[in-house]
C-alpha cells in the first residue's frame, strides 16, 4: 500500500484505492506470468474502487487466451505498451491486437466514471514517449492519466500512472545507490515523482523482456491509496 497525497483532491475521494498492475509481458517463457498471476488473484481479493494496467500485457499474441482469463471481471483499465505494438528491441517479441478485451481499453482516448458520485475522468495515451493527452475534462474531480511511458509534463491531470521501466529489471546495488540496467540513464524509474501540481507513479511492474529473471528488482503491484494533501 502506498499512500498518495494530491492537492486538491475532493473531500470524498479521500481513502479512495487504485490497484495500479504493468508490464505482464505475457506469451513469452518468465517468471513474470506467475507473478502476474498472483497479483491479480491479490486484486480481486482486495476490491479496490479502480484497477489499471498501464501496458505490456502481451509479448506474443500466444498469450491472448491467457490475458483474456486474468482481466475478465477485474473492471480494469488499460492502455497499450510499446511491446504491444511491436516496437521494442526484442527479437521475441510480437504485436498483439487488444481489441476485444474483457477491460476498457484506453486508445488514445478518455472516459468519465463516478467514485462516491464524484466525476473522475480516466484517459489513456497510446505508447508513444510524444503522444498528446486527450483533452482534460475540467468538470472532473480527479483526472488520472495512464501511460505507459513515465510523463510528468501533461498539465490538467493531477494523477499519471506508468510502468515501462521494470525497476530496472537487473540491478546491481552498490554502498548508497544502485545500478538499473533497464533504461539506466532515466530519472523516472520507480515510485512517485511530483513536478508542476502533477504526481506520478512508476510501476516496478510484473513480468521481463529480453532476459525472463529479475534481480534485485522484485515484480509488484501497487495499491495505491489517494489522500487529501494542501501542498502542490
Amino acid at each position: 500500500m502506498l499512500e498518495v497525497p494530491l492537492a486538491g483532491l475532493p473531500e470524498e475521494l479521500d481513502g479512495v484505492r487504485i490497484a495500479h498492475l504493468s508490464d505482464f509481458h505475457l506469451g513469452n517463457p518468465s517468471r513474470g506470468a506467475r507473478a502476474t498471476e498472483r497479483a491479480v488473484e491479490w486484486v480481486r481479493g482486495r476490491r479496490p474502487d479502480v484497477v489499471v494496467v498501464t501496458g505490456d500485457l502481451l509479448s506474443h499474441p500466444r498469450a491472448r487466451k491467457r490475458l483474456d482469463g486474468l482481466l475478465r471481471g477485474l473492471d480494469a483499465y488499460v492502455v497499450r505498451g510499446n511491446h504491444d505494438v511491436a516496437d521494442t528491441r526484442d527479437p521475441f517479441s510480437r504485436a498483439s491486437a487488444l481489441e476485444g478485451l474483457p477491460a476498457t481499453l484506453l486508445a488514445g482516448t478518455s472516459t468519465t466514471i463516478s467514485i462516491r458520485g464524484v466525476r473522475v475522468q480516466l484517459a489513456g495515451l497510446e505508447p508513444n514517449p510524444w503522444a498528446e493527452p486527450p483533452q482534460v475534462d475540467s468538470a472532473a474531480g480527479l483526472r488520472i492519466l495512464l501511460s505507459h511511458y513515465p510523463r510528468l509534463l501533461v498539465p490538467g491531470y493531477q494523477l499519471v500512472l506508468a510502468g515501462h521501466m521494470h525497476g530496472g529489471q537487473i540491478v546491481v546495488p552498490y554502498p548508497g545507490g544502485k545500478l538499473r540496467l533497464a533504461h539506466p540513464r532515466s530519472r523516472l524509474t520507480e515510485g512517485l515523482y511530483r513536478e508542476g501540481g502533477v504526481t506520478l507513479h512508476v510501476s516496478p511492474g510484473l513480468g521481463t523482456t529480453l532476459v525472463p529473471f529479475r534481480f534485485f528488482a522484485r515484480p509488484e503491484v501497487t495499491e495505491l491509496v489517494l489522500r487529501r494533501s494542501d501542498v502542490d
